[in-house]
């Protein structure tokens, strides 16, 4: 069995990295969105044309990006959605919900500091992890029932 996995939520920190060098070795084909925080912000009037006013810039971006995002999440079979420490990402829980609503399997990966605030999303989600290696754990199990140690 190949899982493909959606890697989403913030991206400021190595979490991806961490969790596709322990899935080494496992049937898996990760995705996600684009990383780089600029060409992210930017590729909307990059691509179709500059704007004046901060919120059509904004837009065409989440526009043009949602392009890969619902791809990545519709062909997924399970959906990793990070929440960082440090920013709210309201797109990471948008993408949750998009996840949930299509009825994929979600893992959720968050500190104890978010659980009140995401309890919602937490409900939908099948795990919620507090590690990168967790998640890795929970993959290696689906894919060949081992626990870890």
């Amino acid at each position: 069995m190949t899982l493909n996995v959606y890697l989403s939520g913030e991206i400021h920190t190595d979490w991806r990295e961490q969790i596709t060098r322990g899935a080494q070795g496992l049937d898996i084909v990760f995705s996600s969105p684009v990383t780089d925080h600029d060409a992210s912000d930017d590729c909307g009037v990059a691509i179709l044309g500059a704007e004046d006013n901060k919120y059509w810039h904004d837009h065409k971006g989440a526009m043009v990006n949602a392009i890969r995002t619902r791809k990545g999440i519709e062909e997924a079979d399970v959906v990793v959605v990070r929440f960082g420490e440090k920013y709210r990402q309201w797109n990471a829980a948008f993408d949750a919900g998009f996840a949930a609503a299509l009825g994929k399997s979600l893992i959720v990966l968050q500190q104890p500091d978010h659980d009140h605030a995401l309890k919602e999303v937490d409900a939908a989600a099948l795990a919620v992890a507090r590690e990168p290696s967790q998640v890795v754990d929970i993959l290696r199990y689906v894919l060949t029932g081992k626990l870890p140690g």
